[in-house]
């Protein structure tokens, strides 16, 4: 017998009535350990009911959550930034000067890609975060002298949504409760012509709530979204899907229910269709 195969064998042995049980204790207690840093657990509803299960934790509003981001990923692109620079690349040339990034962290979007792109002169980037994380981002902009950058707590998206040319969010939306795009689309007039969705947890099956351990004694809710409604509720909105690439290196395991795995989170660009309406319908 191959390896492989005995590892399949085991596992159904292991995922079976006798055994599960045991182990989803195990798992639950890895879980919530350091060990679990990155991991997922759980398939709830709704937000409500996942938090209810978690312990109480400051979710992504807690400054040492910044560290890796400050750190590293404001000085380096990876594998899955390539479709998102070329396409933001595409508007920039098109005129495109306004930015608002979703969940934007520090502003790492806009510290690593200018390395490789020509930004507008009159670039305005407004990025949206948690206030802990948002703090940091205004601090490091004013020492580095990145008058392009502005941050805005994530209480105040509404009021952020209307005047951009581009949205961006790379691995924020489904941790964020009631921020489906097609949702934020509908609630904005003057919506942005070209829309980047880095890093997301799209299947083929319905959609839940799972939970991940974040690091730190921090965990969140997050959404996992079906990938033909979740682009069929953009693109009713007035969008057309015109490019998407694979991000190998996300992915969700999830104990117990091997049905609700994400085996490779997606990447999407939106392009407006000319002219949408408000109700999302082309002429």
């Amino acid at each position: 017998m191959a390896d492989s195969d005995a590892a399949q064998v085991l596992r159904r042995i292991l995922e079976g009535p006798l055994t599960r049980p045991a182990l989803q204790r195990w798992r639950r207690r890895r879980f919530f350990s350091a060990m679990g840093f990155a991991g997922y657990f759980g398939v709830f509803e709704d937000f409500a009911q996942a938090r209810g299960w978690l312990p109480t934790s400051l979710e992504f509003d807690h400054a040492a959550l910044a560290a890796e981001y400050v750190d590293i990923r404001t000085k380096k692109v990876f594998a899955y930034d390539y479709p998102v620079m070329w396409w933001l690349d595409r508007a920039f040339r098109d005129g495109a000067t306004k930015v608002l990034d979703i969940g934007g962290s520090v502003g790492v979007h806009y510290y690593a890609y200018r390395r490789y792109l020509e930004m507008p002169h009159d670039l305005s980037w407004r990025v949206v975060e948690v206030p802990a994380i948002a703090s940091i981002g205004r601090e490091m902009a004013g020492q580095a002298g990145a008058g392009a950058l502005s941050f805005s707590d994530t209480a105040a998206l509404e009021q952020m949504l209307d005047g951009n040319d581009i949205w961006i969010s790379a691995g924020a939306l489904h941790y964020l409760e009631n921020a489906h795009p097609a949702d934020l689309l509908a609630e904005g007039e003057n919506r942005p012509r070209h829309i980047l969705l880095n890093k997301l947890p799209l299947y083929d099956g319905e959609d839940y709530v799972t939970t991940q351990n974040i690091g730190d004694g921090c965990f969140s809710p997050m959404y996992v979204y079906n990938r033909q409604r979740f682009i069929n509720d953009i693109e009713t909105q007035g969008y057309v899907l015109r490019d998407e690439w694979q991000v190998h290196e996300r992915a969700i395991y999830l104990p117990g229910f091997p049905e609700r795995c994400v085996p490779v989170f997606s990447g999407l660009y939106f392009r407006k269709l000319d002219g949408a309406s408000h109700s999302g319908d082309a002429s």
